[in-house]
């Protein structure tokens, strides 16, 4: 199975990361400068919590 990353839209200087479901239901973040860096893989529970602190602002300066 091929696995798809996806950039977001709101990307447009370059500066981004891309996003991965894997075959074992788990997550994959990787830069999309690089590609060829490895990416970073987290659970189902770790990544929900994630995007929940995303969306609180936790991770706002």
């Amino acid at each position: 199975m091929e696995i798809t990353f996806k950039k977001s839209s709101f990307c447009q200087d370059g500066g981004c990361v891309e996003v991965a479901a894997l075959p074992s239901g788990d997550i994959a973040l990787r830069d999309a400068k690089d590609p060829s860096l490895p990416a970073h893989v987290f659970n189902r529970a770790e990544w929900t919590a994630f995007v929940a602190g995303v969306r609180n602002g936790e991770f706002d300066f």
